[in-house]
């Protein structure tokens, strides 16, 4: 070997042994340095689990279809509670073989393709906007209203939405053309704990039967020492009235399973009664993170506008309800404004919303017109329980009817508006960033053309 032949190869070992260093020092420390391995960034909707791969691949990373599970298993069934537009099974039909030969809209990923962001739009979308011309070239000899518009807008605010069209059928537009901006009756819901403690999965209930509890019936240990005030908190809450004592939070299994009292005891203790409500906030942004076995979200991790003195503020179910107190008025405005920095969250104490919220709450009541940051965006949703019975529950999971926003036409913004208000209301997003001052500037015809075209027919 010549001697410059032996310096190469020793620069060659030198270099080699450097970048292991590197890429080893970046795989042991943290989520963020391993970033370096990641092919290209990730969707907003998923770049807080992206150094979990085995979320979506499998060992192998071996097929669409190993992935298609892996989406399936998390929003299966918010296709099957939007009541799917697109479903699956409308693209086996063999009938819909030469459409599927150009858009195979079985997978997931025909559209959601990840780590590729110079071509990845609103939605995590990676296909061309004008998509839909695929199936619908012919859309204007059934809609002449159609006629002229560019297929680049089909999924304009008020129009169509390719999973969830739920508010936007024609059906639905004819039956609420004449609505007012503002409805006469106003829609309220009412969540019930009490009834609901013996849904939980975990909860004594022959232990802690459902009657209101003194500050002098706690169960705390004798060699515990509890803080007076903590007592005081507990004493005025859902808990103590409805008979949750300190033990039904505060008694958790060890590693051994034994039971054994534990002064913060965790979020795991709150999905013992509140199911439902962990369920939900672990598939939303809040707590995706926890599914998933990670550390917790932090505002900081945000690609979201936050407030800095919140960067550091691990989200767990305490974040936002403060453990002993759980004060419900805080955790639906309060505790959301304590993160969120952008536009539209700045604007909301000048809101309309907030002003009746501030006076119904202020003396401890429960809203009826007032609007928190929950009542849009964890809205109470109806579910039906084992034995039938229904009851209103938070839907803790916040971007369930955000993305797109028109989404949460039907949830929310119906209760207290007309369609035609809602949905022009949604298109502006002026209007959206100063929480909803004014009238809408932007009119989207999706009620004219349905109306449009029922006179057509009678005549």
């Amino acid at each position: 070997m010549t001697t410059n032949n032996k310096k190469l190869w020793w620069i060659w070992l030198f270099g080699t042994i450097v970048l292991m260093v590197y890429f080893t020092s970046k795989l042991l420390i943290s989520d963020e340095d391993k970033k370096v391995f990641l092919p290209g960034n990730t969707t907003h909707g998923h770049y807080q689990i992206e150094m979990n791969c085995s979320a979506c691949h499998s060992d192998s990373f071996s097929s669409a279809e190993d992935i298609q599970k892996s989406c399936m298993n998390c929003h299966a069934e918010e296709l099957k509670i939007a009541d799917d537009s697109h479903p699956k099974s409308k693209f086996t039909d063999p009938r819909n073989a030469s459409i599927v030969a150009k858009l195979d809209a079985r997978l997931c990923v025909t559209c959601h393709t990840e780590h590729k962001p110079e071509i990845t739009g609103d939605m995590g979308l990676t296909v061309p906007v004008d998509v839909c011309v695929v199936c619908h070239d012919d859309i204007e000899e059934d809609r002449p209203s159609h006629k002229g518009m560019g297929f680049e807008t089909c999924a304009s605010a008020g129009c169509h939405n390719f999973h969830d069209n739920t508010a936007l059928y024609e059906d639905f537009l004819l039956k609420h053309a004449n609505e007012s901006n503002l409805l006469k009756t106003i829609t309220t819901r009412k969540t019930d704990i009490h009834s609901r403690i013996k849904y939980a999965r975990n909860y004594p209930v022959k232990k802690y039967p459902n009657q209101k509890l003194a500050s002098s019936d706690k169960d705390s240990p004798s060699m515990v020492k509890v803080d007076p005030k903590i007592v005081e908190q507990w004493s005025t809450t859902a808990h103590s009235s409805g008979g949750v004592n300190c033990t039904a939070c505060h008694n958790v299994k060890n590693a051994q399973g034994i039971v054994q009292w534990q002064d913060k005891p965790g979020f795991k203790s709150c999905s013992n009664c509140h199911d439902s409500e962990f369920k939900g906030f672990t598939e939303g942004k809040h707590g995706m993170r926890i599914a998933q076995n990670m550390t917790p979200m932090k505002p900081g991790l945000s690609r979201s506008e936050m407030k800095s003195t919140a960067h550091d503020k691990q989200l767990t179910c305490n974040s936002c309800h403060r453990s002993h107190n759980f004060d419900v008025v805080y955790a639906a405005t309060t505790s959301c404004l304590q993160c969120h920095n952008d536009k539209h969250s700045l604007a909301y104490k000048n809101s309309s919303h907030f002003k009746f919220w501030n006076n119904e709450t202020i003396s401890g009541g429960e809203s009826v017109k007032g609007v928190s940051c929950a009542t849009c965006h964890m809205p109470k949703i109806e579910k039906k329980f084992i034995d039938g019975e229904k009851h209103f529950v938070v839907q803790h999971n916040q971007n369930e009817n955000l993305r797109p926003n028109e989404k949460m036409i039907r949830s929310v913004c119906m209760d207290c508006h007309g369609l035609e208000f809602s949905i022009n209301a949604l298109a502006d997003q002026d209007l959206i960033d100063n929480n909803f001052q004014g009238q809408p500037k932007i009119h989207i015809k999706s009620i004219d053309m349905a109306v449009e075209r029922v006179e057509k027919k009678s005549k």
